[in-house]
């Protein structure tokens, strides 16, 4: 790699110069020949400049995931294995605290801490009292408190169902699964289905009787009420679908019940996790950037601790759809 000696040798400046022009100091006296000069001359010998990433230490990992469902876990253990990656590419020291090790088990010196899964009131404000540094990965359950950095599932529902109608379907349904109030432990409506409601009622092809929510985001919660569905007859021409985990479900009631797809419904879901590309028929979904989520959530982190930021911010990460033959 070049030196700044070298450039200087070939730019005809002195070293000093070479470094306070390629450090944009701006109370330096050149002109912009000079300056043009010293860019070029590092260009053409290949200089990069040497970034120095500040260590962050004693950042609690928090991950709170159910471990029930295979395929839901691949997403958030892919979270998981990223933040980890990413981590230790920014200098960022993690402690790890899993579900099994109880929320009290976070404490200490911790200077922030990025938490992945589902929490309780009582937890968030054991967080909270650990840490005013928390910034959130897939879910934002007090944006008043802390940062959050989600996939935008409300504008890729929302994407589905414009593609649907400019595709001259007019009887479209729904399958997804409930959320929950973090203070009540209530079931209440995930975004997608209110998502869905407000685009299909847009474009006046909303039906409740094609709308299906279920209790768990599961592949065996998708086959039954893929089942239901073609027992009650009458399928919609298509299919908006909350999750990968339940698409591959209902495909699987679907081929059971010889329901040609996308021929008589065409099916459109969420994740692109890895076998979505194997089913039959291969699934159209929106891929979640992964990699881009830990990204942001680590520039949370570093806006926080770095720079001092108290107000809380919440990103949200659009999904690029993946067409295949469901649709």
């Amino acid at each position: 790699m070049a030196t700044i000696k070298q450039i200087a040798e070939k730019a005809g400046v002195s070293s000093a110069a070479v470094s306070r022009v390629l450090n944009y100091d701006e109370s330096i006296s050149v002109n912009e020949e000079t300056r043009q000069a010293i860019f070029a001359a590092a260009e053409e010998l290949g200089y990069k400049k040497k970034i120095i990433k500040p260590k962050i230490e004693n950042v609690a990992l928090v991950y709170w995931v159910y471990q029930e469902e295979e395929l839901e876990d691949i997403y958030f253990k892919t979270i998981y294995d990223t933040i980890l990656e990413k981590a230790e590419e920014r200098n960022v020291k993690l402690n790890i605290y899993t579900k099994k090790n109880g929320i009290e088990a976070v404490g200490g010196e911790v200077t922030a801490f990025i938490a992945i899964g589902w929490f309780s009131r009582r937890e968030l404000d054991y967080l909270a009292s650990v840490s005013a540094n928390g910034i959130f990965i897939d879910t934002s359950p007090d944006e008043k408190r802390f940062d959050a950095v989600r996939p935008n599932l409300d504008s890729m529902v929302t994407q589905m169902v414009d593609y649907f109608v400019e595709k001259g379907h007019r009887t479209l349904g729904f399958i997804g699964g409930y959320d929950r109030n973090v203070d009540t432990q209530i079931q209440s409506m995930d975004v997608r289905e209110w998502s869905f409601r407000e685009s299909a009622r847009y474009h006046q092809c909303l039906k409740e009787e094609h709308i299906h929510i279920v209790e768990k985001f599961s592949v065996k919660e998708g086959y039954r009420i893929g089942k239901e569905i073609v027992q009650q007859g009458h399928l919609p021409t298509a299919f908006c679908i909350a999750s990968d985990t339940l698409a591959i479900g209902v495909l699987q009631a679907f081929n059971e019940a010889g329901v040609q797809i996308p021929e008589q419904t065409a099916v459109f879901s969420i994740n692109d996790v890895n076998i979505a590309q194997y089913v039959s028929p291969p699934l159209t979904t929106f891929r979640i950037d992964v990699p881009l989520l830990c990204e942001s959530a680590l520039d949370l982190l570093q806006e926080r601790v770095l720079r001092g930021r108290v107000t809380t911010k919440t990103v949200f990460v659009n999904g690029i759809p993946v067409f295949r033959k469901s649709c």
